[in-house]
């Protein structure tokens, strides 16, 4: 059974000095992201922040700054899901990175260097110079992270 899409969700960024940790993920929608996903039955957007960090990376909060919010149009594999309404968050965080191995290809810290190469490869996919194929072999920044890091100024 799809779930129905609840159209809420929280992204984190955790730095590391310089570097942000990213995950690349294994499943729709392909490409490298911060760790994020659904609130679903949270209870609040912080509350699915602090779940989400523990399963896609393994790690524990703690401290968290709401640092952006808003509604983008963008695609998840669940029914109905055309888009968002984002809370993006600041972390602090603890432990050793363990990224899930149902979720992610990879998770560790990129430098704004190797951001900047896959954003790069991410432009031309949504011009349509890189087909749905090639995309998912080998991503840059998935679409809608990489609106959001222009719009922080990450990229």
């Amino acid at each position: 059974m799809i779930k129905q899409c609840d159209h809420t969700s929280v992204g984190m960024l955790v730095w590391s000095g310089e570097n942000i940790l990213l995950v690349e993920r294994k499943r729709f929608p392909f490409g490298f992201a911060p760790p994020a996903g659904h609130v679903d039955t949270d209870i609040s957007f912080e509350d699915a922040a602090k779940r989400e960090l523990k399963e896609e990376v393994g790690l524990s909060v703690k401290n968290m700054k709401l640092t952006a919010e808003g509604r983008k149009e963008n695609p998840c594999r669940r029914e109905n899901g055309t888009w968002h309404y984002w809370k993006i968050y600041e972390i602090e965080a603890e432990g050793e990175i363990k990224r899930s191995e149902d979720e992610t290809k990879q998770a560790k810290f990129f430098s704004k260097d190797l951001i900047n190469k896959l954003a790069k490869k991410t432009e031309e996919y949504k011009k349509g110079n890189i087909s749905n194929k090639d995309w998912e072999k080998s991503p840059g920044i998935e679409p809608i992270w990489y609106d959001w890091l222009k719009e922080l100024k990450i990229i």
